[in-house]
């Protein structure tokens, strides 16, 4: 589509510097959206693996709680879980990442996760929470990477939409617009030559 402009010099040197900024535009993002693509399919596999091994991880001490409430029953279980003496805090920062601010989660951790007496407790119980206090670790870290693929997978469409509006519609339009100001401006030439001959010719003949 033509762009609505006047058919000057001015303005076809104007669509010519816009054309090369827009070419230029679109290679980096174009580059961009390349390298957030290979980061975002990197990123994909580990947190499938990291997802997949937190799972197994989770019904491991699952099933160490059963086993540690079956072997001292419900209600001493409740008890030695009743006050716990561990806290823990997360504060959520940022890091940039290709232009993308991406989330950073820190944990602040006191007390201890064994907050009982060993005297009416199972070995179990204790396995599970040391492996539980661990869990949250690694539950934190899959937590701050999906969300990084999310926010990736964001600016990917992002990136890729102004990179299709640059291809498509932009550039086309300078280009279009480029060739039909020079085709104005030549064909305006051509007339001006052809009136400055007639009027040599009236002269001329007088």
């Amino acid at each position: 589509m033509l762009a609505n402009v006047n058919p000057t010099r001015m303005e076809l040197l104007r669509l010519k510097k816009r054309l090369t900024l827009a070419e230029r535009g679109h290679k980096l993002l174009k580059d961009k959206r390349d390298e957030l693509m290979r980061q975002l399919l990197g990123m994909i596999d580990e947190v499938k693996t990291q997802r997949l091994s937190i799972e197994n991880e989770f019904q491991s001490i699952l099933e160490g709680f059963m086993l540690a409430k079956a072997k001292m029953g419900p209600y001493q279980t409740e008890q030695a879980l009743l006050i716990p003496r561990k806290k823990i805090a997360v504060t959520v920062g940022e890091k940039n990442l290709m232009s993308v601010k991406v989330p950073v989660f820190k944990k602040e951790v006191t007390g201890d996760i064994i907050s009982y007496g060993f005297l009416n407790t199972t070995g179990e119980m204790d396995i599970s929470l040391i492996k539980f206090e661990k869990f949250i670790e690694s539950l934190l870290n899959l937590a701050e990477k999906e969300k990084t693929v999310q926010l990736l997978a964001n600016e990917i469409e992002e990136t890729r939409r102004r990179v299709n509006a640059l291809e498509y519609r932009l550039i086309p339009e300078f280009l279009e617009t480029i060739k039909f100001i020079t085709m104005k401006l030549a064909e305006t030439e051509r007339s001006n030559t052809i009136r400055l001959m007639k009027v040599k010719e009236i002269v001329r003949s007088h």
